[in-house]
């Protein structure tokens, strides 16, 4: 074996550590393609909570409705009615019972024990206050999200009405309007940003004389 000059020495020391660097860089690469790409989360279903219209078709008075999650449980109170002129625009639930008895239609929390089941709420019930009388009920949001399908019953949800809800902005109420039981439970509203302060400038008083 012939002696392996100095210079040829040097360049063999300089290459094979770049080769193997190349190899083990390749050897990561494929690592890495052969991992499975974890698999893309389906998006979230849309959510009854929120501020939704309801619009009678016959009479054209509507009113908007709130519903809030609470512990789990989604609930629904009215917070805005539109009533012909000269009528009481809110009106008090003489017929309703218990501690619901006497008070004002707006901020009555009419929709109750809704559970969550994706984009079904089952097992609730709903109030009418102009008779008092209390209705087995669900909900069901529409893929988009901007309706609400609201269904009343007796016995079974075949015996029944269903309306349908128009989802309105959260700021579409303004915040002096909305009933003081459901303020704890009201979107919180963007922080503004405060003003830039322009500096005024005060004239230089003249001198006097």
């Amino acid at each position: 074996m012939r002696p392996v000059p100095a210079m040829e020495w040097g360049m063999r020391s300089k290459v094979f550590p770049a080769i193997a660097l190349v190899l083990a860089l390749g050897w990561a690469a494929s690592v890495r393609a052969a991992q499975p790409t974890p698999p893309t989360p389906p998006p979230a279903e849309p959510n009854a909570a929120g501020l939704w219209e309801e619009l009678d078709p016959r009479t054209h008075i509507g009113a908007w409705f709130f519903i809030f999650e609470k512990d789990g449980v989604y609930y629904g109170a009215m917070v805005k009615m539109f009533v012909p002129p000269g009528k009481n625009p809110n009106p008090i639930c003489t017929a309703c019972s218990g501690d619901q008895k006497n008070q004002p239609s707006i901020g009555l929390v009419m929709i109750k024990g809704m559970q969550r089941n994706g984009r079904l709420y089952e097992n609730g019930t709903i109030l009418d206050p102009r008779d008092g009388s209390v209705y087995n009920a669900n909900m069901e949001v529409t893929q988009d999200g901007q309706k609400l399908k609201l269904r009343g019953y007796l016995g079974i949800p075949l015996f029944g009405q269903t309306q349908i809800w128009k989802r309105l902005p959260d700021d579409a109420l303004a915040p002096n309007e909305v009933p003081a039981n459901l303020v704890q439970y009201w979107p919180a509203a963007p922080t503004a940003k405060p003003d830039k302060k322009v500096k005024v400038v005060h004239p230089v008083p003249k001198p006097q004389g």
